[in-house]
């Protein structure tokens, strides 16, 4: 009888330890698919780029790689910049403007060999859709009492303005009856809503709006080409999802969407 049940005693025990151990594997199994789950890359971009990855680009990447969340910022490209040499959380940034990439790579902020020129753009001058200024051309934007431009110290869009007004010798003039924008999306809406009688923008701006006109393409040779570098940030926490992100931006499929929304790609 004592034999009997130290055997049932034994059984008991081995079958308790299966059920322990199938348990615990299925608790690391289901602990790493939540992980794949929740994996998360937050991206710092350009505002200028808003409507084209939120509208288009990041839901397609979504689709294609469901186990990647993006968390985006967007504001202008200078200002990412500094929050990223803070140390704010940043996985991938893309600047409308080599300076703000190479500043980072300068300091050791972007991870080695991952900066890529992804885009182009191009600098016009636009006014609202009803204007009845007589403003062809970027040197006429001095018959406008008030005019927008980004803030050249923070800026791009502001920083190639101010390039093209200086080649045209008429940059103190038009500083003058200025306001300045903190983002090349404030310059659009500005003008947009008649505040300004005149303002200087990306073409990719002007096409996201049918409240303005784009009057005037910047001169050749009177500014920098416009370049949107992409980098990996070296501090970032999900460098492979970083790297799948990018790669992705690359695609065929994904040089299709940037064009729609009046980019130009390599």
């Amino acid at each position: 009888m004592k034999k009997s049940i130290s055997l049932l005693a034994v059984v008991y025990l081995v079958f308790s330890l299966v059920l322990t151990f199938v348990g615990c594997s299925n608790n690391n199994t289901s602990t790493g698919n939540t992980s794949a789950e929740e994996s998360t890359i937050t991206l710092a971009a350009a505002a200028s780029l808003k409507n084209c990855l939120d509208g288009k680009l990041i839901p397609m990447f979504n689709e294609k790689y469901p186990d990647i969340k993006i968390k985006t910022t967007y504001d202008s490209s200078g200002k990412l910049q500094r929050q990223i040499e803070e140390g704010a959380e940043v996985d991938v940034f893309i600047s409308a403007a080599m300076k703000q990439m190479d500043a980072l790579d300068e300091k050791g902020l972007i991870a080695k060999d991952s900066i890529v020129q992804l885009l182009e753009n191009k600098i016009v001058l636009i006014v609202p859709q009803n204007s009845t200024k007589e403003i062809s051309k970027f040197e006429d934007i001095l018959k406008a009492d008030k005019i927008a431009i980004g803030d050249p110290a923070s800026v791009p869009a502001g920083q190639y303005a101010q390039e093209v007004l200086k080649n045209l010798n008429i940059w103190d003039e038009v500083l003058k009856k200025a306001s300045l924008g903190t983002n090349v999306t404030e310059v659009l809406n500005w003008v947009a809503e008649g505040s300004a009688e005149a303002g200087i923008v990306y073409s990719t701006d002007a096409v996201s709006t049918e409240k303005v006109k784009v009057v005037a393409e910047a001169p050749e040779g009177s500014v920098s080409k416009v370049i949107y570098p992409v980098g990996i940030v070296k501090t970032g926490k999900n460098q492979e999802a970083a790297k799948k992100f990018i790669e992705f931006l690359q695609t065929e499929e994904a040089k299709k969407v940037f064009e729609s929304f009046g980019f130009a790609t390599n």
